[in-house]
C-alpha cells in the first residue's frame, strides 16, 4: 500500500513519453502536452491541436528536436497540398511547438517562425437564400425539432456548438444568454418574436431545447451537423447547404434591413469588421440597391451670397 500511494503521488507521465527518444519530436510534442501554455489554450483548441500532434507524430515522432531545418517543415507542409488548410492548421501548432522548445533550450531559433502559410482558393460555406428558408418552414412545421433548430440558427446567429447548448435556463428578461465555445465572448441575444414562438411550448426542465430522438441533448456539434443536413435534404434544399449557412443567413437578414456592422457584431460575435464584411458579402444587391436609390435624389442648391463691399 506505501508503494501504491507513493504512485499516486507521484507526477503523472504524459503517454507515449516514456517509449520517446531523448530530444525527439515524440518526447517534445508530449512535454508541451503537459505545459501551461498548452493548458492554457481553449477546450476546443487542446482537442484540435492534440489531433493535429498525434498525426504528426506518427510520421515525424523520432526526429531530431534540434537538427528541424525550415526547409524540412516547409517539405512536410508543402506535402499535404490536397488539404491545404490542414497543412495550414498544422503550421500553426508547429510554429508554437517549436517557440517552447525555443524558449525552453530545445533549441537556438524557431524553424517555423518565417514559414508563409500555403495559397488557396477557400470555397466559401454557402448562405440560405430566403427560397431556401421558406421552402425548409414549409416542410418542417413549427413543433417539429427541425424547425426549431432553424430557428435557433436563425433568429440567435450563433454556431451549431453554441446552438445545441441552448436551454430554458439561458432565458431571461427576454434574452437568450450565450457563451460563445470558439471565442469566450459572452452573449445577451433578444429573443425574436418568431423564437419565442417556437420555444415557449417546450418544457422548461429539460437540459436543452434541441433533443436527440433518444430525449437527450446532442454530444457533439458534428452529430448536430449531420442531423441537420438529412433535414435540410428531406426539405429538399440543397446538399451544400450547411447549418453555418444558416449564421451566415441571419448577418445578411441585417445587413439587408440597413444594420451597422457593429449591430450585427453584436448578435454574432464577430471581433472584427473585415469577418462581417465577408459575412455578409450576399447581402441581396436589388435591396441595398433599393435603399440607396431612396436617398438618392437632386442635390440641393446653395444659394450665393454676394460679397457686400
Amino acid at each position: 500500500m506505501d508503494s501504491y500511494q507513493k504512485a499516486l503521488d507521484g507526477k503523472k507521465e504524459e503517454i507515449g513519453a516514456s517509449r520517446s527518444l531523448p530530444g525527439s519530436m515524440r518526447l517534445l510534442a508530449a512535454t508541451w502536452r503537459t505545459s501551461n501554455s498548452f493548458k492554457a489554450l481553449r477546450p476546443q483548441s487542446q482537442k484540435t491541436y492534440a489531433r493535429l500532434l498525434d498525426n504528426f507524430v506518427e510520421l515525424h515522432g523520432d526526429k531530431s528536436v534540434r537538427t528541424a531545418q525550415p526547409k524540412h517543415i516547409r517539405a512536410i507542409l508543402e506535402a499535404m497540398g490536397n488539404t491545404p488548410a490542414q497543412a495550414n492548421a498544422l503550421r500553426n501548432v508547429l510554429r508554437q511547438l517549436f517557440q517552447y522548445a525555443f524558449e525552453n533550450d530545445w533549441r537556438d531559433d524557431n524553424p517555423v517562425r518565417d514559414i508563409k502559410k500555403l495559397k488557396y482558393k477557400k470555397n466559401p460555406i454557402p448562405t440560405w437564400t430566403e427560397d431556401d428558408i421558406e421552402k425548409f418552414e414549409n416542410f418542417w412545421a413549427v413543433g417539429t425539432r427541425a424547425r426549431l433548430a432553424l430557428t435557433l440558427l436563425l433568429y440567435t446567429g450563433q454556431r451549431r456548438s453554441d446552438v445545441i447548448r441552448m436551454g430554458a435556463g439561458d432565458v431571461s428578461d427576454g434574452a437568450i444568454a450565450v457563451m460563445q465555445i470558439k471565442t469566450d465572448v459572452r452573449m445577451q441575444i433578444p429573443m425574436h418574436p418568431d423564437l419565442c414562438e417556437v420555444i415557449d411550448p417546450l418544457p422548461k426542465n429539460a437540459p436543452a431545447f434541441l433533443m436527440t430522438q433518444q430525449g437527450k441533448p446532442f454530444a457533439s456539434g458534428n452529430a448536430f451537423y449531420n442531423w441537420f443536413k438529412d433535414c435540410a435534404r428531406d426539405a429538399g434544399i440543397e446538399g451544400k447547404l450547411s447549418p453555418h449557412g444558416l449564421r451566415k443567413a441571419a448577418a445578411r437578414r441585417m445587413a439587408e434591413a440597413g444594420c451597422t456592422p457593429h449591430q450585427i457584431a453584436s448578435i454574432t460575435g464577430h471581433q472584427t469588421l473585415a469577418e462581417i464584411e465577408r459575412y455578409t458579402k450576399d447581402v441581396q444587391q436589388r435591396v441595398v440597391a433599393e435603399q440607396a436609390v431612396s436617398k438618392l435624389g437632386r442635390p440641393i442648391k446653395r444659394l450665393k451670397l454676394k460679397r457686400v463691399v
